[in-house]
């Protein structure tokens, strides 16, 4: 297990335990969460050596590495995958101001976002830890997705854009890996980070029930001021973009479950809407958050 006697983002030695969260989804263990008061930063204490993280995937819950339809829930969580692949496509098309260009996804999952991209003419390269993922990809979209210790091989400024959905927060060496995004990315690049944010309405709400603790696959849990002092300790520039619109119904009704709601669906469901629409208005509370960084160098 790795212990932090400081904060992983500022170094500051004021941390203290803010959470207890469950691994509601393979092995029921309780993983301490704990804050910095020195810059806000939130982490997961006592989280597995990355040796050891593979089990807590294991799980036919865990969608992003699944296409199934068994159940509503599954099929309505693919309707909105569709609808918001679209959304991501036209998100790197108008950030990028190209109609083509090459791009690397970081945490490719099953390789639909890829799909889409390659579709529209860009093109791809994919990065992902699961091997299950990975196969599916070759089977089902003829795509062959590279083991994270194969980004070395990808050559310097070769990326218009690269992208991490739902990826950062599951690095156990997150600048290493910026290390490497920095050498990659052409120097007029731009990438594409989206995070849950735990200063969301649905975060302060479900407090240690909410999904996207999702302890201990979620190693660090960022905000929009945390985000900008990890890029700026990186190298890069940061601007929020927007918001990802259906994340809070899914984050929502799995806290709800985690909770022990009888209807959580529904429950999560009207919850999910309260949430989004108080968001409109403040934009920075909203479950998911998508940020824009640029090289600071140039």
């Amino acid at each position: 297990m790795i212990r932090h006697s400081t904060c992983p983002l500022c170094k500051s030695q004021e941390i203290s335990p803010y959470l207890k969260c469950i691994d509601h989804l393979v092995t029921g263990e309780v993983f301490e969460v704990f804050t910095c008061s020195g810059c806000g930063f939130i982490f997961t204490q006592n989280h597995p050596e990355e040796s050891e993280s593979g089990k807590y995937y294991e799980s036919e819950e865990y969608i992003s590495h699944s296409d199934s339809h068994k159940t509503i829930f599954d099929r309505i969580y693919q309707l909105a995958r569709k609808i918001m692949l679209n959304r991501k496509k036209r998100i790197v098309t108008e950030i990028c101001d190209i109609r083509y260009g090459s791009i690397l996804d970081i945490g490719s999952g099953t390789g639909n976002f890829l799909k889409t991209m390659k579709d529209a003419g860009w093109k791809t390269e994919g990065i992902e830890i699961n091997v299950k993922a990975r196969d599916h990809a070759k089977i089902f979209f003829n795509m062959t997705l590279l083991s994270p210790r194969e980004i070395n091989s990808l050559p310097d400024k070769s990326f218009d854009c690269i992208t991490l959905w739902h990826t950062l927060e599951h690095f156990h060496e997150p600048e290493k890996y910026f290390r490497e995004i920095k050498r990659l990315l052409r120097p007029e690049g731009t990438v594409v980070v989206a995070l849950p944010n735990t200063d969301s309405y649905d975060a302060r709400h479900y407090g240690s029930a909410w999904a996207a603790y999702d302890v201990p696959r979620h190693l660090w849990h960022f905000k929009p001021d945390t985000v900008a002092l990890f890029a700026e300790r990186n190298g890069f520039m940061v601007s929020p973009l927007g918001y990802l619109p259906f994340d809070v119904f899914y984050i929502s009704v799995l806290s709800e479950k985690y909770r022990g709601a009888r209807f959580f669906f529904l429950s999560g469901m009207t919850k999910g809407l309260i949430f989004s629409f108080a968001s409109i208005f403040r934009k920075s509370k909203s479950s998911s958050l998508i940020y824009i960084l640029r090289n600071s160098d140039t």
